[in-house]
């Protein structure tokens, strides 16, 4: 009878322990989904302040994915706003800092939207070839409906356009800007 228990009890201590282990993977699981619930927002830290961007993944969800990977990589932090044009746009995410340079991953194909491009949009940066978008963007500083439909928008500021509006302006036709602005940190937040 004694055998009997000791096996009983083993079988019972082994449940016991496969049922944690199992229970404890539900816990994380909900845990990382719960933290992930909501709507992405990139936030990047600028000298004078933070610029909170509320991405779009109805819109252009594979844009909203590049980026929210990028930014968990740590790739943005301390890329330049390389180019620069008072009353037009502020573009970043190139590593090289000319507008030539990207990640390595593959570009995204275009998902363009009837979204119009007010002040604040954030949109994907680009070559000629509508479909090579990679880790570069642009924040709108004023209206620019002539873009409307040709460059993919993926997220808009909510907050901190007051921050946006003080990036250093570069050449008034080139937008090359000397001595750059930064972002010192840029993060993803679920709201």
């Amino acid at each position: 009878m004694t055998h009997i228990l000791k096996r009983a009890s083993a079988v019972l201590g082994m449940m016991a322990i496969v049922l944690a282990a199992m229970l404890g993977t539900a816990i994380s699981t909900a845990s990382a989904s719960f933290a992930a619930s909501g709507t992405p927002h990139l936030i990047l830290t600028l000298k004078d302040g933070d610029v909170d961007i509320q991405l779009l993944p109805d819109i252009a969800p594979k844009h909203v994915e590049r980026i929210v990977t990028l930014t968990n990589q740590g790739f943005y932090n301390g890329l330049t706003f390389h180019r620069v044009i008072d009353g037009f746009m502020a573009q970043t995410g190139d590593p090289t800092g000319t507008g030539a340079g990207g990640s390595s991953l593959p570009d995204v194909v275009a998902e363009f939207s009837s979204t119009h491009y007010a002040p604040g949009t954030v949109g994907a940066a680009r070559s000629n070839d509508p479909n090579s978008f990679n880790s570069q963007f642009f924040i709108t500083f004023a209206d620019a409906g002539f873009l409307d439909g040709q460059y993919t928008v993926f997220g808009k500021v909510v907050a901190g356009m007051d921050v946006v509006n003080k990036i250093k302006k570069g050449d008034p036709d080139s937008g090359a800007v000397d001595n750059p602005d930064k972002i010192i940190k840029a993060t993803i937040v679920y709201k």
